[in-house]
């Protein structure tokens, strides 16, 4: 069995060796069919210097974008930036394409307005989100003057300006699924195995809970998909409305710890510590809640869910160093399956706190955008595939386990020769039956003539063909009415569900036809077998009693059997 098992665990280790390697050969291959013009289509006119910015009442005169940095904004704000387009940008149609971060936009070619965005949904207080805007820039307005004025929704939103490009209209959002195209991969292969997973996982749970963490991995999989999408703005190529894109980001975002926290229950359990599950329940409590209560404001138009981001930072921080902790701990009685969860949550910690120290560090401080994109949704999906393979080693070593507990099971109650029960199971059934009510049950007792004279005149080996054939023929003909066991050497014995007198007569009759079909389908068998039975009930007798009765009952035929034999 532990050869037969280490096999198994090799193939598999080949397979997903073999899967990683199709992976490592295949992904550059696609990515170099996405990226082989990217210099041609990334070609666009770069609005970074000789801006005049007025933030409220201070100006700024002939600033570079890349290298202007300014004190937090707060709600309400306003930032003007404008200066003159370029006289020629050799662009057949243009599209002008610039960064909104929870602001409102008013742009002017020449004091003529030309493009409004969320004018009406900041008068109504409500979300305005993040994301990039396209405008269309026709040759016209070469050597005219742009004027943008971005009016701030949220507190703490931005510290410096994002470059104005001009691309051609129709290689704008080629470009920007170029530029991301990691974490549209990592976004869309997650969101499709996180629902395939819970589709599978929602019809299995309704027969077994063993599922649940597959689940919670199915969940985390999917919030973190949704984030990477609308994080990586790679969303934005389906038309969908920033706010729109916003919210879904936000709340995957809040939301994804929650399976996550589910996940490690079991890990907690195992540690046996009660301050640490203590926490474990005040964290996960504190968890829903800041969610629930965050949706609530944001419905409300109370508190924007941008607004509260620093605060849930803060919690998911605590999670992730308590799932790390735990997980650390586990480490010393853990297994490979165990031990894989770790690295993959320190791969995730290490590439999300390098795109959360990015943002924050762009939000609030002004640093410069890097140019990796991608990092954190690579981290999550590593992570995920991680902690599945973890879950697949675990839950296939399980079955394993599960499967050699259940031969040792069988081997106890089956009986090696015939395969049929043996007589600890057929004792333990009948003890079964005393528990039912108005249980209708007949008991036959079978004894196998002359095995005694077959095994000293032919040898043992033609009393087991002898008694594999009595096996096979009671089996065949009352196998499917109840149980079959072997309680002897010579002796079988049938519990079956009925007590009909026709009915039994009816099997009785088939039973021996089967004998005799048998004895003519093996040479030389002469199979004999003396047989009794008793009905009874639990209502109005014993089953030991009836069982008597059937064994005394089989012994009568078996002497009827005998005389009748002796005198012909």
């Amino acid at each position: 069995m532990k050869i037969l098992n280490s096999k198994k665990a090799i193939l598999k280790i080949i397979g997903i060796l073999f899967a990683l390697i199709s992976i490592l050969v295949c992904v550059p291959q696609i990515d170099g069919l996405l990226t082989r013009d990217y210099a041609q289509i990334s070609e666009c006119v770069v609005l970074n210097d000789a801006w005049d910015i007025t933030i409220n009442e201070d100006t700024y005169q002939n600033v570079s974008l890349s290298d202007f940095r300014f004190p937090v904004v707060k709600k309400g704000d306003v930032i003007t930036m404008q200066r003159v387009l370029p006289s020629n940008w050799g662009l057949v149609e243009g599209a002008m394409r610039f960064y909104v971060r929870h602001n409102a936009v008013r742009m002017y070619i020449d004091d003529a307005v030309v493009y409004e965005y969320g004018q009406d949904r900041l008068a109504a207080g409500l979300t305005l989100g993040s994301g990039y805007q396209f405008v269309k820039f026709p040759n016209e307005y070469q050597g005219k003057r742009l004027r943008i004025e971005l009016v701030m929704a949220e507190d703490n939103v931005i510290t410096k300006l994002d470059p104005v490009r001009i691309y051609e209209w129709e290689n704008a959002y080629r470009v920007l699924v170029t530029e991301g195209r990691l974490p549209m991969f990592c976004g869309s292969f997650l969101i499709i195995f996180g629902l395939i997973v819970s589709v599978i996982t929602i019809v299995a749970l309704c027969f077994t809970t063993k599922y649940v963490r597959l689940f919670c991995i199915a969940l985390f999989a999917v919030c973190m998909g949704l984030w990477s999408l609308t994080y990586y703005n790679t969303m934005q190529i389906f038309a969908i409305p920033l706010y729109m894109i916003s919210l879904l980001n936000y709340l995957s975002f809040y939301l994804a710890p929650i399976p996550m926290v589910v996940y490690i229950h079991a890990e907690v359990v195992n540690l046996k510590s009660k301050p640490l599950m203590v926490f474990y329940l005040i964290y996960l409590a504190v968890d829903i809640a800041a969610v629930l209560v965050v949706l609530a404001l944001h419905i409300c138009n109370i508190v924007h869910l941008a607004g509260v981001l620093k605060y849930m930072q803060g919690i998911m921080f605590c999670g992730l160093l308590f799932i790390l902790l735990v997980l650390l701990v586990n480490l010393k009685y853990a297994k490979l399956e165990k031990r894989l969860p770790v690295l993959g949550l320190l791969i995730f910690i290490g590439c999300a706190a390098y795109d959360m120290i990015n943002y924050n560090n762009e939000r609030y401080f002004g640093g410069q955008h890097s140019n990796v994109s991608g990092v954190a949704s690579s981290g999550i999906m590593i992570f995920i595939c991680i902690i599945f393979v973890s879950f697949y080693i675990e839950m296939t070593q399980k079955m394993m386990e599960q499967k050699e507990r259940d031969i040792l099971i069988k081997s106890a109650y089956t009986d090696e020769l015939t395969q049929l029960h043996n007589r600890r199971y057929c004792m333990e059934y009948m003890n079964k039956l005393k528990e039912e009510r108005s249980f209708k049950y007949t008991v036959i007792c079978f004894d196998l003539n002359n095995l005694k004279f077959v095994n000293d005149t032919y040898g043992h080996a033609k009393g087991d063909v002898l008694i594999r054939s009595a096996a096979e023929v009671i089996a065949e003909t009352f196998e499917s009415l109840g149980v079959v066991a072997r309680v002897g050497g010579d002796e079988f014995t049938a519990v079956i569900g009925t007590a009909e007198e026709e009915k039994l007569a009816s099997l009785m009759e088939q039973f021996q036809q089967n004998i005799d079909r048998k004895n003519r389908a093996v040479k030389d068998l002469n199979m004999s077998i003396a047989y009794g039975y008793a009905s009874g009930s639990q209502s109005d007798s014993d089953i030991e009693k009836v069982y008597q009765i059937a064994d005394d009952r089989m012994y009568e035929k078996k002497k009827q059997m005998k005389l009748g034999s002796v005198s012909l």
